[in-house]
């Protein structure tokens, strides 16, 4: 839950203006009316006044027809819009949202119109996510009416609003709007003045360097898309989340937080000013990262760059037995997912009856698939059965695919790899599901590199569909292929990525994860606040606190640093409230304390 704000109740506020129809002026000119407020939508365009009219009619109809309004309801709804090109239709309103474009010279001459035209009561919200709002109540005749209001798009879906105070903001005017933010049905989240806020300041460092990444040819825009869907449960990937929101539009945030931050973290890449300086705005232009079927449409067409379809170049090498090398809870799920598929299965562990216990998990495991009726008894039964345990690697002769998943430590990887590389007979395929560790250090411990490539899976196994397979410059085309259509047998979406640090998922996630923390210690929000504007706000299934405390501290610093020797960026460094913490012993859920408590079981 955000943050609650005390304070005396203050007027209602009735009559709203809204000042720019765009997308999100449309949005929120909605929301206002089906909360019985009267609006004034404002814009200097007639054509513009008449689309969000007409987008208005088209939205309320959908929800007639879905059950969520009556006939009447609607009516009464639309009743409550009125338009205008003139800004003077605002003098009667209680609140006034402007939602110009991202400019300060056109917003400071909204406001200062508006000045002249409303009453000295009025609150004055500013719906900017990039520019300082204290900037823009400075060169306003009532600074302490001036605040920001921060609505996510579509406004009418989405919980966030994000209320901005400055220094100069009357504590009248944030409990106003704050309240009405509670009576809209949105989840209000008070906010210092800085570029990005909570959501967007944690958002679009994330988004920038994923296009990074992406000019950097390391990864395909397909693959980074499906990683960050599939690998962190978000509704969408961050390129075509750019182009949703515009190009532009990011890069603007962007330039505001590197402004304020001097973090290279936040240095716009320089993708997004070529895509911008060429038009290639995003969905709005039908072109960004992604070709669209036309201007403003979110259906997706093929390019020039789209993979092409069906199978790899290369033949791949036929695997019918696998090997997992392991005996926690990852190697258990990677097992059970192979002996799912059909795959027979040794399971070795340093001894057999960790071997043995392991193999139990994955029977209760398929136990529990079968109580809720997503596999039959004889399914699992059969599964199980095509899992053999044993307590030594020599049982690894004759198969075609390994697979390890030991402790994260390169010296206990590496001395595994120099044994499978003994066991395993010619041609099969060696594979390690490091998160962090160089592969090719694995794939050097053995007499044939070639062989050797990354099959990262995502904890749990059996329902996380993402595996990243990981090339190094030593593995061979064939065994790529392998791995692949492995993957299709198994039922996961693959994605490749070279070998270095944190591959596509990790790379992406844990600076995401490290920044939170650094809002934190700057005591910027609050714990609750910025878990609930990542759920609320970039529609994330975990907050950012929520999912470190999960995770586990000490891992994500071990990973924080692994990311941060290989980069050599200062804006990767662990935030020191991260090292304090596990310094403590608070390593999360596991140890019943990380950022925050948990009941002890």
């Amino acid at each position: 839950m955000a943050t609650p704000l005390s304070h005396p109740s203050p007027p209602p506020l009735r009559t709203v203006a809204v000042v720019g129809l765009g997308t999100m002026g449309t949005g929120i000119t909605e929301v206002l009316a089906a909360a019985g407020r009267d609006v004034v939508g404002i814009d200097i365009s007639e054509a513009q006044a008449a689309r969000c009219v007409a987008a208005l009619e088209s939205s309320t109809a959908r929800a007639v027809e879905r059950g969520r309004l009556t006939d009447r309801q609607r009516a009464d709804l639309l009743a409550r819009v009125t338009t205008s090109t003139d800004l003077t239709a605002a003098a009667g309103a209680d609140l006034v949202i402007e939602v110009a474009p991202e400019s300060y010279e056109i917003k400071q001459q909204i406001l200062a119109a508006l000045d002249r035209i409303v009453r000295p009561e009025t609150v004055l919200a500013t719906g900017t996510n990039a520019l300082s709002v204290t900037r823009l109540a400075a060169g306003s005749a009532r600074p302490e009416r001036v605040l920001g209001m921060h609505f996510f798009n579509p406004a009418p879906a989405m919980k966030l609003v994000e209320i901005v105070s400055s220094v100069l903001t009357a504590p009248a005017a944030v409990a106003a709007v704050t309240d009405l933010a509670l009576d809209l049905g949105k989840e209000p989240v008070a906010v210092g003045d800085r570029p990005g806020f909570v959501a967007d300041g944690l958002l679009f460092g994330y988004l920038n360097q994923a296009a990074a990444m992406y000019e950097a040819n390391y990864a395909s825009r397909e693959d980074i898309d499906a990683a960050m869907r599939l690998g962190c449960g978000l509704p969408m990937g961050p390129l075509a989340l750019l182009d949703l929101i515009g190009v532009d539009t990011a890069r603007t945030v962007l330039e505001a937080m590197y402004a304020e931050s001097g973090d290279r973290l936040h240095a716009p890449a320089p993708v997004l000013r070529q895509l911008s300086e060429a038009g290639l705005t995003g969905r709005k232009a039908g072109r960004g990262f992604y070709t669209y079927e036309a201007p403003g449409s979110g259906t997706v067409v093929r390019d020039a760059l789209t993979p092409p379809e069906g199978a790899s170049p290369a033949t791949g090498r036929p695997v019918r037995s696998v090997g997992v090398a392991g005996s926690g809870t990852m190697a258990s799920g990677i097992a059970e997912v192979f002996a799912k598929a059909g795959y027979e299965v040794v399971l070795a562990a340093r001894s057999e009856e960790k071997a043995r216990a392991a193999k139990g998990r994955i029977g209760k495991s398929l136990a529990r698939s079968v109580d809720k009726g997503r596999m039959t008894a004889e399914a699992a039964a059969g599964a199980l059965e095509r899992v053999r345990p044993t307590g030594t690697y020599d049982d690894f002769a004759d198969v075609d695919l390994a697979v390890e998943a030991v402790a994260e430590d390169l010296e206990v990887k590496r001395q595994l790899f120099a044994t499978l590389d003994k066991v395993c007979r010619p041609g099969a395929v060696l594979a390690t599901t490091t998160s962090s560790l160089p592969v090719v250090a694995c794939a050097r411990a053995t007499s044939r590199p070639q062989d050797v490539i990354g099959m990262h899976f995502f904890n749990p196994a059996p329902a996380m569909k993402l595996v990243e397979v990981v090339r190094t410059v030593l593995t061979a085309d064939d065994v790529h292929a392998t791995v692949r259509e492995v993957c299709g047998t198994i039922r996961k979406h693959a994605v490749d990525c070279g070998d270095r640090a944190g591959f596509i998922v990790n790379a992406l996630l844990f600076p995401y994860l490290n920044n939170a923390i650094k809002m934190v210690q700057e005591h910027y929000a609050s714990l609750d606040d910025i878990d609930a504007a990542m759920r609320l706000g970039g529609g994330y299934p975990m907050g950012p606190f929520e999912l470190l405390d999960v995770v586990g501290l000490d891992v994500s610093l071990a990973i924080e640093k692994v990311l941060h020797r290989e980069f050599r960026d200062p804006g990767l460094a662990p935030a020191p409230l991260l090292e304090h913490l596990v310094a403590a012993g608070c390593l999360g859920r596991k140890t019943g304390r990380g950022f925050r408590e948990y009941a002890k079981r």
